[in-house]
């Protein structure tokens, strides 16, 4: 179908566009911008006055819950969520059950991914079998199958002889390793930022220095192997001081963070919110601040939703017992637009918008995020002014739990076109 977005204002960060334009849309492409292609003639038209229109969103993590916890969320609902908060391709973790680390299950899910016709799932394959950290998966044909990196999602790697062989064959063959650093021993069964607010809720506590150790090693691996790595939701001002020197350094790395940790501290698990449980735990007011700094100044190349939905019977529990997570896919957009507000300056909003479209597609390796003629019509349009409040029933994922739940935020999308197609309208 041919399409005729008209009158919004148009920001495109990969492209520098941010101006009132006109853009057409054919054959699942961008047509063109500003004048119309000859002979276009539109099936749809979509009036964006007072709107803007970006590239579809680029979501760096977001676990879909299939295949095996489909009790939590299902691919259809966590599509649908999606497309409602106008993410067009979302990376998905490998710690499904079974785990990612078959080329089958992979085929498997983007087969199931791309029959609902909704966002592009962009799967990351176990970097070791079962993700036990022992035995590396077959990366070769892990990534013929669909994965576009290799992760260990939460579960830290044991023995650094097993990583320091998988970050080897990684750089063999141009693969990227995408890792949370965490260290395997120290805060091992921390719920809460080491820190005086878990002593005195007397939480066991995930000290900053987990975060810094692991940095420090996979730092060396990498000044050993030369293989890329990303880094997967820093939330330390520490950590983060290390990420700045390692890229001064000319390391091939690149970070991101969850959307969460732009807005939240450990303050907000108030008396004991269970929804405000998430892995890496909410930080000090500092860390905050810190991560501010370093999405300013380019530390941080993308933001991610960290959606990781969870289930009544295993969010309703006593803090400690109840499992880290929370839904983001929806809040995605509403959430960084509000730390755009907060950064005010002119070019707040399209600098904002480049963390979760063109520099989190980057960071991915993936062609989106942009709105060049020719490049694939995955777009967004939103009311910026808009006010919505974050409620379970406005919310399409089948993870209602969120630490924003009752909050008022501002951006609502009023429709996401993936591939040409009209996948949502409000």
């Amino acid at each position: 179908m041919k399409h005729h977005i008209k009158n919004g204002r148009l920001i495109d960060p990969a492209n520098n566009i941010d101006r009132v334009a006109d853009l057409f849309v054919a054959d699942g492409k961008v047509a063109a911008i500003g004048d119309a292609p000859a002979g276009f003639t539109a099936d749809s038209t979509i009036d964006a006055a007072n709107l803007v229109v970006a590239p579809g969103l680029v979501d760096l993590s977001a676990r879909l819950r299939e295949p095996g916890y489909e009790y939590k969320a299902t691919l259809e609902s966590e599509m649908r969520a999606a497309v409602q908060g106008g993410v067009t391709s979302l990376v998905c973790p490998p710690d499904t059950d079974p785990v990612l680390d078959e080329p089958g299950l992979v085929e498997m899910l983007k087969h199931r991914a791309r029959n609902l016709d909704l966002a592009n799932v962009h799967p990351l394959g176990a970097l070791t079998m079962g993700l036990k950290g022992q035995a590396l998966t077959e990366m070769a044909e892990l990534t013929e199958a669909g994965c576009i990196g290799f992760a260990q999602a939460e579960v830290p790697i044991l023995d650094t002889n097993v990583l320091l062989r998988a970050l080897q064959y990684a750089k063999t063959f141009g693969y990227t390793v995408w890792l949370r650093p965490q260290d395997a021993h120290i805060g091992r069964g921390g719920v809460a930022h080491s820190g005086p607010l878990a002593s005195r809720l007397g939480l066991s506590g995930v000290p900053v220095m987990a975060e810094t150790i692991a940095l420090h090693t996979i730092f060396e691996l990498v000044r050993s192997t030369g293989a890329r790595v990303h880094l997967c939701r820093l939330s330390s001002a520490a950590g983060l001081e290390l990420v700045r020197a390692a890229k001064k350094e000319g390391l091939p790395v690149t970070c991101d963070v969850g959307v969460h940790h732009l807005h939240m501290t450990d303050a907000d698990i108030g008396f004991f919110d269970s929804n405000a449980r998430l892995t890496p735990p909410l930080r000090s007011g500092r860390d905050r601040d810190a991560i501010t700094a370093a999405l300013l100044d380019g530390t941080i190349d993308a933001v991610c939703s960290d959606h990781t939905p969870v289930d009544d019977d295993e969010k309703l529990l006593p803090f400690a017992e109840a499992s880290p997570g929370a839904t983001g896919l929806e809040l995605l957009l509403s959430l960084t637009l509000k730390w755009a507000q907060e950064q005010r300056g002119q070019d707040a909003l399209p600098r904002a918008l480049a963390m979760i479209t063109s520099s989190a597609a980057r960071t991915a390796g993936l062609p989106a995020g942009q709105l060049g003629v020719g490049a694939q019509a995955d777009i967004v349009v939103f009311d910026p002014a808009k006010r919505w409040k974050v409620e379970g029933a406005a919310l399409a994922s089948q993870g209602k739990h969120t630490p924003f739940l009752g909050f008022e935020v501002s951006g609502q999308v009023q429709a996401t076109i993936v591939g040409g197609r009209i996948a949502y309208q409000r």
